[in-house]
């Protein structure tokens, strides 16, 4: 129903359900003109993305086409679940994922449509979205080093591959193995140098753990700071947000915690998307299809930057984010997103046979 919406009902991956009318305004304006008897376009969209500031990435799309968005919101892989067992009857338009091993997936389960799009072909790099056009990534986050400054030299752990050397054995703190972010990695890695060279690495990695692999990236970085850990995995705009933070907790962690952009004389850091792609069964494809170009246009590339602390992947659009911007310019790796996604396959073997959790 127009302007239903459900409560927010917990921490994101716990299952966030909401239909809500985005386009109040919009819907306004149309009843102003006299066409408020006429149905009003809508798009499902289906998002693991969780992030509240993408509420104005939403509004403004709905105020600017009179186009009604209902939205669930889910963890990625519970989101996947939803859209197998719906199948042909799924209402999903557009379905939006956090993560390349994510987006493969949906992709050889067949839950998008490719489609073809002359905005998008020409906006999105063609290393940052499927061959066959059924996804596209619309925003950048890289796989850093963070360091506890009063114990860790930096030369000790500038590369990913370091962080396997003995010399930091009893300091290094990660997510779980099996989390998607952790299998890109491990993927982009089986995929730049071969799956003998990535177990390699990733015993190096069981044998030199502080602790257990647990929680999220901000956990990781604030164990560094406690000294828990001596060196840990994060994705940047998690520390990006914790540079932004009014908290003085936040800044405590980050005044103690140092920054690296790994791989900067080799490979170059492993860099990730946010992305989605046309629901397979969409029942309005063309509003899917415009929502898909209005992620690449320059407002909305900006809100992904300004609003979350990731990078556009639109050239030329300016970032009002001073934090992020302080990160300065980095060597990207230069290995196609679609290929880390296949490689998640082999990195699960492999972390599997190390015994990495």
């Amino acid at each position: 129903m127009a302007g239903a919406r459900w409560a927010r009902t917990g921490k994101a991956g716990r299952g966030l359900l909401i239909w809500s009318a985005l386009a109040v305004s919009a819907a306004a304006g149309l009843a102003a003109t006299g066409q408020a008897g006429a149905q009003q376009a809508e798009l499902n969209l289906y998002s693991a993305r969780h992030y509240q500031t993408d509420e104005a990435l939403y509004r403004n799309f709905s105020e600017q086409t009179g186009i009604r968005i209902n939205r669930i919101e889910l963890g990625d892989e519970p989101l996947l679940q939803r859209l197998k067992s719906e199948g042909a009857n799924s209402p999903a338009d557009v379905v939006l994922l956090v993560d390349a091993a994510r987006l493969w997936r949906a992709q050889i389960d067949g839950l998008f449509q490719p489609i073809d799009s002359k905005i998008l072909n020409e906006r999105i790099p063609a290393r940052l979205r499927a061959n066959d056009g059924s996804w596209f990534g619309f925003s950048t986050r890289a796989r850093v080093i963070v360091y506890d400054k009063a114990r860790v030299k930096p030369q000790e752990v500038d590369t990913y591959e370091k962080l396997a050397d003995p010399v930091n054995k009893g300091r290094v703190c990660t997510r779980s193995g099996s989390h998607p972010y952790m299998l890109s990695l491990l993927g982009a890695m089986v995929e730049r140098s071969g799956e003998a060279a990535a177990e390699q690495w990733a015993r190096g990695m069981v044998a030199n753990m502080a602790r257990p692999p647990r929680g999220g990236d901000t956990d990781q970085i604030r164990a560094v700071a406690s000294g828990e850990c001596g060196v840990a995995l994060t994705n940047s705009y998690y520390w990006v947000r914790l540079m932004r933070s009014s908290d003085p907790k936040d800044q405590a962690v980050v005044d103690k915690v140092g920054f690296i952009w790994p791989n900067q004389a080799s490979s170059g850091t492993h860099v990730n998307v946010s992305g989605g792609g046309v629901a397979r069964h969409a029942p309005h494809r063309a509003s899917a299809i415009r929502f898909l170009e209005y992620l690449s246009s320059a407002q909305a590339q900006a809100y992904f930057a300004d609003g979350n602390n990731e990078w556009p992947v639109v050239k030329g659009v300016e970032v009002g984010n001073p934090a992020l911007k302080s990160l300065g310019a980095y060597r990207a790796e230069d290995v196609p997103i679609s290929s880390i996604g296949k490689g998640q396959i082999a990195a699960q073997r492999i972390l599997d046979r190390v015994g990495y959790r």
